[in-house]
């Protein structure tokens, strides 16, 4: 009799219940990022309350959307992993600027649709230098994701940037306490609860967080009921050579970004990332990027503080994000619903996003395990890669002096670390004259550090 080969993890779909619980929590564990970025924009460039509303509407809807078109996929289109996609922080000084000074809100939307449309056409070019990214690269790149988000953790367990209350006691013991929970329900709790540790956390703290004065629910009773993006809300977009150019930069440093976040998905869900996987899921990031020019939104890349949720409860179904991004698209529609999601204090989601960020790092330092760092410099690549990937995340205007294009660049510690990587990776273990094992067809052992 034929037998029909075992379903991958990835593509299972789990019980209804299952996919809302898991599902919600990834929502949960971005949707803090998922806003800032509009917040951002929005403030710098003074627009009015209904304004930053609509635009952090449109961000979810899109965001939603961009999640879909990612896991589930068509044609050549979506990595089909579980990925988060959510509004890049690369791109924000670059639209604060174009937008404060070089043509407002079109010319941001005309220069992000230019640099969606470039992504789409560069990712198969992207796709083929996936062999430059050996286990020496990824692991040190997963590590440079995982601790260059730590301070983002750090900051939301303090009170969040620029809060009043920014590191008082409370806020952190509330962090603490929704950390503890996550780890007792993750070491006591039956295999499923486990699975939604983070989820359970962030509620129990929620819950606590309420009767002590965290939370402000104005911005429930001030939102619509439905809220729907139009294209082009706030005019037709404009197309500025200078805007274009930046933004062109920060879709360089997405695409290096993104690779990353695709390689570290692969690796914890035991389907690794091959060029045309990398080249499908680099194109999504394209199409959405364009949808967010044209839905009053931004450039769209892969959420760096999904890929430690994912290897935290070891659920890999790719259909668990896919049910994330339905939530976002209906919290989209429903400007209320997402504003109860908004009123959970930053601390609650400190506590959560430690536990999920040191878990990046770790699965970093586990892939780093297969290398061989005996009688050669893979550990200077590691050193240097990491120190350089951290300058921008401990001294945050060290760059100030530099050029514009320059600070896109190097400001990201993950780009930053990554180029790093991959030139000293060239630079050792690559000398000129040295083909290496895939320029001569062989397949690299585990642990080598060749590409």
């Amino acid at each position: 009799m034929a037998t029909t080969a075992p379903m991958h993890p990835v593509d299972e779909v789990p019980p209804v219940r299952q996919l809302a619980a898991f599902g919600l929590q990834h929502v949960l564990a971005m949707y803090a990022g998922a806003v800032a970025v509009p917040l951002i924009v929005g403030g710098a460039m003074k627009l009015s309350p209904a304004d930053l509303a609509y635009l952090i509407t449109a961000d979810l809807l899109v965001c939603g959307i961009a999640t879909l078109i990612q896991c589930v996929g068509f044609w050549r289109f979506g990595v089909r992993l579980p990925i988060m996609q959510g509004c890049t922080f690369a791109a924000v000084s670059p639209m604060v600027l174009i937008g404060t000074t070089g043509g407002g809100l079109p010319a941001i939307y005309g220069s992000v649709i230019v640099a969606g449309l470039a992504i789409v056409l560069l990712a198969p070019v992207f796709g083929k230098l996936l062999r430059f990214f050996p286990p020496l690269v990824t692991g040190t790149v997963i590590l440079i994701i995982g601790v260059s988000l730590l301070p983002v953790a750090g900051n939301w367990a303090a009170g969040g940037v620029a809060a009043k209350d920014f590191g008082e006691p409370k806020n952190l013991a509330l962090a603490v306490f929704v950390l503890a929970v996550v780890l007792g329900v993750q070491r006591f709790a039956p295999a499923f609860l486990s699975r939604i540790a983070v989820l359970i956390g962030i509620a129990v703290g929620f819950a606590v967080a309420v009767p002590f004065g965290f939370t402000d629910f104005d911005g429930v009773g001030d939102a619509d009921w439905v809220g729907i993006s139009t294209p082009f809300h706030f005019g037709a977009p404009s197309f500025h050579a200078s805007a274009i150019i930046s933004m062109l930069v920060v879709a360089l440093v997405t695409m290096t970004e993104t690779t990353g976040d695709f390689i570290a998905v692969g690796e914890m869900t035991d389907r690794p990332i091959q060029p045309r996987t990398l080249a499908d899921g680099l194109r999504a990031d394209g199409l959405s990027t364009v949808l967010g020019g044209v839905f009053n939104t931004f450039p769209y890349t892969a959420f760096a503080q999904n890929v430690g949720l994912v290897g935290m409860t070891r659920v890999r179904s790719r259909w668990v994000v896919a049910a994330a991004g339905c939530i976002l698209v209906l919290l989209g529609l429903l400007p209320k619903l997402g504003a109860v999601v908004a009123a959970i204090p930053a601390p609650v989601l400190g506590g959560a996003g430690l536990v999920m960020f040191g878990t990046v790092a770790a699965s970093g330092l586990r892939t780093l395990s297969e290398v061989d760092f005996k009688g050669n410099n893979n550990l200077t690549v590691v050193a240097v890669s990491v120190a350089v990937g951290m300058l921008p995340v401990g001294v945050p205007t060290i760059y100030a002096k530099f050029p514009d294009w320059f600070q896109t660049v190097m400001n990201s510690g993950i780009s930053a670390g990554c180029l790093t990587a991959i030139v000293l990776n060239l630079l050792f273990n690559h000398p000129p004259g040295k083909a290496s094992s895939a320029e001569v067809g062989v397949e690299p052992k585990a642990g080598a550090a060749s590409a």
